[in-house]
């Protein structure tokens, strides 16, 4: 059987480790604690967060054990870590908010209970108490300042026309006692997190050894970009976020099924639990027949089913295969009005709809024609749909067209959609 260490590299998890040597015989060998930490600078995570959140899920379907961290005392300074500026500092009222809003997020990725339990903390929670005074004796006092000059996240900022600020070019030393602290407190020894995390990581392992002289290690999984280069995420302004009030599941879906076929394979590894035996049969198709995109298919719809639950995944994905090809019907409000969330939109009465309305006169009501009398020559050259089904002259509009529970979509031509919003009255 595998170790995780090796699963993860066949994965393309691993981007750099601080001991390529001792690490994977440590993993092999017995079970590991390890940590990860997310600071809460909104109320969601995101597409880029969602990295890191599998390898630690990995993890634990490993064996191993996993502490989450959300950083409420971290998350008040602000990381500078792959930042090209200074962030805007959150009031403590923000901070708390985003705290509670990520770990519910993070409740839904890992076990919980059962016989080896993840376990959710908060470093406000030991470094909150800390007056200035103890924090520079306790923790500032094992770092030199040439050596935090010498760390990428600090010398990118340095070199900016902007500088770095005392308070982010303290943030390593927080991420750093944030190891220590648990390493005493629950025995870790492994620290994991994106790519421009590795100074943090790297910090925190030096801080442990000159305090207890004992071994740590460190592991970063890669960054998962955008087409444009830049890292998904708050930040760069291209979040995709996991909350589906932020991000609506079909904008999600969209997103992934979207993907280029250079990369899909790479997520597929990254975003999936899917065995590297399926992932290898998706990638045969995709070059087989491209153009029926079934590794991107597969892809939006695992990971949609991870973040969103495996009936809204079915839902869109059955959603996606409908809405442009065939009858559009037996779908949620939610997802309709997501789909057609730019397509202009008009109110109908329930009553007139159980009356049965003329489509004539929706048609142009709704400005899908001009005119009446530009309604009917459409309808006759076949070129009206009522939720992408041809309108006929004897076709009545009425409660069994509804395609959700309150819409109907009609269409004139190819692209020409408008919603019926059917509305009490």
């Amino acid at each position: 059987m595998q170790s995780v260490y090796e699963s993860l590299a066949e994965r393309g998890f691993i981007a750099q480790c601080t001991d390529v040597e001792e690490l994977p015989k440590l993993l092999a060998g017995r079970q590991v604690t390890v940590y990860c930490g997310f600071d809460p600078t909104a109320d969601s995570l995101h597409l880029g967060t969602l990295v890191p959140m599998m390898g630690l899920s990995h993890f634990q379907r490993a064996g191993h054990r996993v502490l989450i961290i959300v950083g409420g005392a971290t998350g008040m300074v602000g990381d500078p870590s792959g930042r090209s500026d200074e962030r805007s500092l959150l009031t403590d009222e923000q901070v708390t908010a985003n705290v509670e809003a990520v770990k519910r997020q993070l409740a839904h990725f890992f076990e919980f209970e059962g016989d080896n339990p993840a376990k959710l903390l908060n470093n406000n929670d030991w470094i909150g108490s800390m007056s200035f005074v103890d924090w520079l004796r306790e923790v500032g006092k094992y770092f030199t300042i040439n050596y935090m000059l010498a760390k990428d996240s600090v010398a990118r900022r340095l070199e900016s026309e902007q500088g770095i600020s005392f308070t982010e070019f303290s943030y390593m030393t927080m991420q750093a006692y944030d190891f220590l602290h648990l390493y005493d407190a629950e025995g870790c020894t492994l620290q994991c997190g994106a790519t421009d995390q590795w100074g943090n990581i790297t910090a925190g392992i030096d801080l442990i050894r000159r305090r207890r002289q004992a071994a740590a290690y460190g592991l970063t999984f890669p960054l998962v970009t955008a087409p444009s280069g830049e890292k998904y995420g708050k930040s760069a302004g291209n979040a995709v976020w996991l909350d589906a009030k932020r991000t609506t599941p079909w904008d999600f879906y969209q997103c992934l099924v979207r993907q280029e076929d250079r990369e899909v394979v790479h997520y597929l590894k990254i975003y999936t639990f899917l065995p590297i035996e399926q992932i290898d049969a998706l990638a045969q198709s995709m070059q087989a027949a491209p153009e029926k995109r079934e590794a991107q298919k597969a892809l939006a719809f695992e990971v949609t089913r991870i973040v969103h639950g495996e009936e809204t995944a079915r839902e869109i994905a059955r959603a996606a295969e409908v809405v442009y090809q065939s009858e559009i019907k037996d779908l949620s409000d939610g997802t309709l009005s997501a789909i057609f969330a730019d397509v202009p939109s008009t109110e109908v009465a329930t009553a007139d709809l159980d009356r049965g309305i003329d489509p004539i006169e929706l048609l142009a009501r709704t400005g899908l024609a001009k005119s009446k009398s530009e309604a009917r020559r459409l309808i006759k050259s076949g070129g009206a749909y009522v939720n992408n089904v041809r309108l006929t002259d004897e076709v009545t509009i009425n409660r069994s067209h509804l395609a959700s529970e309150s819409f109907i979509v009609l269409r004139s031509g190819k692209k020409n959609y408008h919603l019926l919003r059917v509305t009490s009255g």
